[in-house]
């Protein structure tokens, strides 16, 4: 896994035209996380913004307290951080409010993906989120509300689907504290290997109130044919047992 400052070139965000379906690949279907060790593709590191570190707490693993994946946190980021208690998220009006895609995208949980020329659909089963992304080259209308999914757009660059993410409510970057504002921006490649067997992406996000450097994470997905998204239906008395193994 690379580690470390990226100086690399910025990438590039215009939007281009919809392909039509026939000349673009195939996402469809259901994708599960992969767990073999991966090397991240060069070019698609290469094509995220200078000043990028890239996190490593992709899957079911999270960062203990103080430690972020090499994310420098502004000052009063870092103040929030080390007042954080896990146990305050861990209450029955709390327990089941959703994170954004900026931390839900890293997870173990699966997705599906539903494919049109003009909009492609994510379907995740964590928290039963349901994410559009935009390929006609629309822009946020005025007044749209922020959300956890926030507000996406699309585009192709040859095989790759680049996704531009704004309008993200306030929420976490790596679960142990570290919360980012309402105006960071997400931008996501994703491209199918050679095989079509998996999926892989690169995660790259920017909120200057939270963090003074960008991150970057590196995930692996692969198709699982014949599965499909569970209901989450996440239950708050969960937290009542979460006190109870606490005390």
């Amino acid at each position: 896994m690379i580690k470390g400052w990226l100086a690399i070139a910025p990438l590039a965000l215009v939007v281009a035209a919809p392909a039509m379906a026939e000349d673009v690949p195939d996402f469809e279907g259901f994708w599960g996380l992969s767990w073999a060790p991966s090397v991240p593709a060069e070019d698609m590191v290469e094509a995220l913004p200078p000043n990028t570190v890239m996190i490593e707490d992709t899957g079911a693993a999270e960062f203990p307290r103080g430690e972020y994946g090499g994310l420098i946190l502004t000052p009063e980021a870092k103040a929030h951080a080390e007042v954080w208690r896990s146990e305050d998220d861990m209450t029955l009006d709390r327990v089941c409010l959703p994170p954004s895609i900026v931390y839900a995208v890293q997870g173990p949980f699966p997705f599906e993906v539903h494919q049109t020329p003009e909009l492609i659909v994510f379907k995740y089963e964590y928290f039963d989120q349901t994410r559009l992304i935009f390929m006609d080259g629309r822009s946020a209308p005025e007044g749209l509300p922020h959300s956890k999914m926030g507000f996406s757009v699309g585009h192709w660059e040859g095989d790759d689907l680049v996704i531009e993410t704004d309008h993200i409510s306030a929420s976490t970057i790596t679960n142990n504290g570290l919360d980012h504002s309402d105006n960071i921006r997400m931008i996501e490649r994703y491209r199918l290997s050679d095989d079509g067997a998996k999926l892989m992406a690169t995660q790259w996000f920017s909120d200057p109130a939270s963090i003074e450097n960008n991150g970057a994470r590196w995930i692996v997905w692969e198709k699982r044919e014949g599965e499909h998204i569970y209901p989450y239906e996440c239950d708050p008395t969960f937290a009542l047992e979460y006190g109870a193994i606490e005390e």
